[in-house]
């Protein structure tokens, strides 16, 4: 079974409680790192949750939710391991998944509704990543993590 951690700032908040009710009855296993309320806080305290989790095995993918996502697609890709998606629509989720081998999808929940927000979810999960040429391409992006 899949575990995906979840986590949001206070702008993401609603959204990131609706995604992890959906993935709870698609039957994935999920982490949720909060927050908690809609009280305002700092996206990058839990973007920093969610790939620490990743990094530790905790969790194979996640999802970050901020008011445009910006803010977590920044600060997750700080992370070693850690390969995030922000992502606006369906093809940019598939496409993430297929040739850039995405752990973490970023929203925006601001910038989208929570259908499209559903959609764009099932698509980044039922996605598988395609290798061949752009395994080559992934692995010239691990190379860089260690670069100085």
């Amino acid at each position: 079974m899949l575990t995906i951690a979840i986590g949001a700032d206070h702008a993401g908040y609603p959204l990131k409680e609706k995604i992890k009710d959906f993935l709870l009855l698609k039957n994935y296993r999920v982490l949720d790192f909060g927050t908690n309320s809609t009280e305002s806080t700092h996206y990058p305290l839990f973007a920093r949750e969610v790939c620490l989790s990743i990094q530790r095995g905790e969790s194979q993918r996640g999802i970050l939710i901020c008011g445009t996502g910006i803010g977590m697609s920044i600060a997750s890709n700080k992370f070693k391991g850690i390969r995030s998606a922000l992502c606006f629509n369906e093809y940019m989720a598939r496409m993430s998944r297929k040739h850039n081998d995405a752990n973490v999808l970023c929203l925006g929940s601001r910038v989208i509704g929570e259908e499209l927000a559903f959609s764009i979810v099932e698509a980044w999960l039922s996605a598988d990543f395609e290798g061949g040429r752009h395994t080559q391409r992934v692995e010239l992006i691990k190379q860089m993590e260690s670069t100085p």
